[in-house]
């Protein structure tokens, strides 16, 4: 790679520089054994010496740069376990999230269910009244053809035993003729009677569990914006500390370069007056051999003047398993499915840049995209196996539900919406078909069709 490029130089080129600093040094060394030589004159002059800083002033520095970074140090271990219970709550609000769409889902079924209560509700109702009108009718028509059986007080009128005997005999053949009429009102009061039951149950069960998710989705979100608030402290309150360390870290190294420099110009100045004592005795024998290095550098200077570089650089797309099924981002795996705090993470965390594209694991139908609560902005795709994925936290979303894709095609680019701690795009797989749950780890589970995710 070339000095253009990197600013880094290559070995030819270092050589190279070396040898040009070999040849200006033979001939800076020449041209002053030839000034020593041609004068007697009076030792170079020595410049006067920097400030040296006393041994209080560099352990003052130094106390202060360590009180400094004990302190950035303690405050990034709270940093630590502030980002962790964050973690735990963004975790937990997730699983809210979910519940609470399960609610809704379940609300929706109820409502469904509530609906048929009451037509079964009706048709009970209309059974009753057709059942009574039954009767009724036939009562009317006894008491126009037959007054006799109008009453019960019939058989008290009876003239004798003998008509008693058959008024009796003809009412407990209209009883017989007319059971099936009683039966139908008595089931048809007693579907009435469930119907009502079922209707009233349903709906009560389906308020409180609304009640319920929404009371959870609420706490959840509520403690994961306060612990994020404590997190956003503590990180300007770290960042503050970070620059008083980095001022005492300037400090000492100024203060270090300073005694650094004073010894130095030390060194340099005795050097300096043992070589003006030797210089005229050996100056004749230094340009002769200031000459012959001068030659020598300048051949190698030219022998090591060229050297080259190469780079490539690697495709970008997803990755696929050759089986239908494609890694759906690429990143670094930072959370994996399993339980954590008593709640389950149903799925896998890849973290990536905001904008990083996201792509459909397997072929299928988009079911539902937008927003999803936890998640901020999710994809739920139906797979052509049955299996739902699901893409969480997503920044955009280029597909609309009913939509048709391909594994592999662009669905969507990673972002940080929801209860999330950082971009990333957080992948879960349902083989059983449920939209909200039945996730099982999806590291596996794409393994076994040929995709790799790293990190669990």
């Amino acid at each position: 790679m070339s000095q253009g490029r990197s600013g880094r130089r290559t070995p030819g080129t270092a050589s190279a520089a070396r040898g040009r600093r070999g040849v200006r040094g033979a001939l800076v060394g020449l041209l002053a054994a030839t000034l020593l030589v041609g004068a007697a004159g009076p030792a170079l002059a020595v410049p006067a010496p920097p400030v040296n800083p006393s041994d209080g002033e560099l352990a003052d520095a130094q106390a202060a740069q360590d009180a400094a970074a004990a302190e950035v140090g303690r405050l990034q271990a709270e940093l630590a376990v502030a980002q962790t219970e964050l973690e735990r709550l963004a975790v937990q609000a997730e699983a809210a999230g979910t519940a609470y769409l399960a609610a809704e889902e379940a609300l929706a079924q109820a409502q469904a269910a509530a609906a048929q209560a009451a037509a079964d509700l009706q048709a009970a109702t209309e059974a009753v009244d057709a059942a009574i009108d039954r009767i009724a009718g036939f009562a009317r028509d006894r008491y126009v053809n037959d007054p006799a059986l109008a009453t019960a007080s019939a058989l008290l009128d009876s003239a004798g035993p003998g008509e008693l005997v058959q008024r009796a005999a003809l009412l407990e053949y209209v009883a017989d003729t007319q059971v099936d009429v009683l039966e139908e009102v008595e089931v048809a009061r007693v579907r009435q009677a469930n119907a009502e039951s079922a209707a009233r149950v349903t709906r009560d069960e389906m308020a409180a569990a609304e009640e319920q998710a929404a009371a959870a989705k609420d706490a959840a979100d509520a403690q994961v914006a306060a612990q994020q608030g404590a997190v956003e402290a503590a990180s300007a309150h770290k960042a503050d500390l970070d620059a008083q360390l980095q001022a005492a870290q300037i400090q000492l190294l100024e203060l270090q370069g300073a005694r650094d420099a004073y010894q130095e110009w030390q060194r340099q100045k005795a050097a300096e007056e043992a070589a003006a004592a030797a210089a005229a005795a050996r100056a004749a024998e230094e340009a002769a051999a200031a000459a012959a290095a001068a030659r020598a550098a300048a051949r190698a200077a030219t022998a090591n003047a060229s050297s080259s570089s190469s780079s490539s650089e690697d495709a970008d797309g997803p990755v696929s398993g050759g089986y239908g099924y494609v890694k759906p981002t690429s990143g670094r795996t930072s959370s994996c499915f399993g339980s954590r705090w008593g709640t389950l993470h149903g799925g896998v965390d890849i973290a990536a840049p905001i904008g990083t594209p996201i792509y459909a694991a397997t072929s299928g139908t988009v079911v539902r995209t937008g927003p999803a609560t936890g998640f901020g902005t999710a994809v739920y795709i139906r797979g052509n196996d049955g299996a739902i994925t699901v893409y969480g936290h997503v920044n955009a979303e280029y597909v609309d539900t009913g939509d048709r894709v391909d594994a592999g095609e662009l669905i969507a680019e990673v972002g940080n919406r929801g209860q999330s701690t950082g971009p990333h795009l957080h992948f879960e797989v349902h083989p059983s078909g449920a939209m909200y749950g039945g996730q099982v780890d999806p590291v596996p589970w794409l393994r076994a069709r040929g995709v790799s995710i790293s990190g669990c």
